[in-house]
C-alpha cells in the first residue's frame, strides 16, 4: 500500500464513522492526513505519496485508525503532539489540546492594539504552555508567567518550556488566577480560560470528553472565570497594558454582562468575536 492509498482509505473510514473535528483539523481529509504522515514521523509536505508502505507501518496506521473511531480519541492524544502557529506542542489529556486563535494575534506581536514591545507577560490558564511559548517567541526580550491551577497541566507546560529552551524566560507557577502572585505587573496578559457554558458542556461530542473539564467548563453562562480575570486584571497591567481573552461563543453574554465595557474583537481566522481585546 503506497502513502497516498493509506491517508485515502484513512480518510473514507473516518467519513463513514461520522467523527468529530476540532482539535487541529476541521474535516476527515486533513484529520487522516495527520494521523498517517505524523505517526510514520513524515513531515506535512509529505515525501512522494506514491511511497510504498512496510505491513509494519501500515499495522501501526490500522491500530491508531481503531482507537480513533472506537473510542473518539482525538488525534492529537493519540500522537501525543499538537500544532499550533507552525510550533509543535507535546499534548496528552492532562491538558486540551491547543487550538486557541490567541496565537494569531501573537503571530502579529498584537498590532495595532499594543502600544510598545511587552517585556513582562503573563498567560494565564496556560495548560500545555503554548502560548507562553508563542508569547516568548513573539517578544524575544519578554519574561513570561505561565500560571495553571492544575499540578498535571503545568508537568505538561514544563515539557514543553524545555523543547523550546524557554527555561530561563518562562516561569510556571501553580495559582488560582492571579492569587499566587505578590506585586508583578505585566505588558501583556493572554488567557484562554474555561469558557464553556453548561449547556455546551451537556452537548459537547465524544471526542472533547477526553479532555480535562476543568480546563472547559466556565459555569451557567461560560463567564465565571472570564468575570474574575475582568475584575482582576487593571491591577495587574502596566499603563497602556493590555488583557487578551479568549471566549470562543461567548460574546454576547459577556456584552450583556459589561455593557460599557470597550471590547475589542479583532479578526481572526474564525472571524471577530472569539478573542477579545481590553485595555482597563
Amino acid at each position: 500500500m503506497t502513502l497516498l492509498e493509506l491517508i485515502g482509505n484513512t480518510e473514507k473510514q473516518f467519513r463513514a464513522a461520522r467523527l468529530h473535528y476540532g482539535h487541529g483539523t476541521d474535516n476527515a481529509h486533513d484529520e487522516a492526513a495527520f494521523l498517517v504522515l505524523r505517526a510514520l514521523c513524515l513531515p506535512f509536505d509529505a515525501p512522494p505519496l506514491e511511497k510504498e508502505l512496510s505491513p509494519k507501518a501500515v499495522k501501526r496506521i490500522g491500530s491508531l485508525i481503531r482507537k480513533r473511531i472506537e473510542k473518539r480519541i482525538p488525534v492529537a492524544y493519540l500522537l501525543n503532539e499538537a500544532w499550533l502557529a507552525d510550533r509543535m506542542f507535546y499534548v496528552d489529556e492532562r491538558v486540551i489540546i491547543p487550538r486557541s486563535h490567541i496565537a494569531e494575534l501573537l503571530d502579529r506581536k498584537l498590532q495595532p492594539w499594543l502600544q510598545r514591545p511587552a517585556r513582562r507577560i503573563l498567560d494565564l490558564c496556560t495548560g500545555s504552555g503554548c502560548l507562553a511559548i508563542l508569547a516568548a517567541h513573539a517578544f524575544p526580550r519578554a519574561k513570561v508567567d505561565a500560571i495553571d491551577l492544575s499540578k498535571p497541566a503545568l508537568a505538561v507546560a514544563a515539557r514543553n518550556v524545555a523543547r523550546y529552551r524557554l527555561d530561563e524566560r518562562i516561569r510556571l507557577l501553580r495559582s488560582d488566577l492571579f492569587g499566587s502572585l505578590e506585586d508583578d505587573r505585566y505588558d501583556l496578559i493572554v488567557t484562554n480560560p474555561p469558557y464553556v457554558n453548561a449547556a455546551a458542556m451537556r452537548k459537547l461530542p465524544p471526542e472533547y470528553r477526553h479532555e480535562p473539564g476543568i480546563a472547559l467548563a466556565g459555569g451557567q453562562d461560560g463567564l465565571f472565570l472570564v468575570e474574575k480575570i475582568i475584575s482582576e486584571a487593571e491591577a495587574r497591567l502596566n499603563a497602556g497594558g493590555l488583557l487578551v481573552c479568549e471566549i470562543g461563543d461567548g460574546r454576547r453574554a459577556l456584552e450583556r454582562a459589561y455593557p460599557g465595557a470597550r471590547f475589542v474583537w479583532p479578526e481572526t481566522a474564525a472571524g471577530a468575536g472569539q478573542v477579545f481585546i481590553l485595555q482597563p
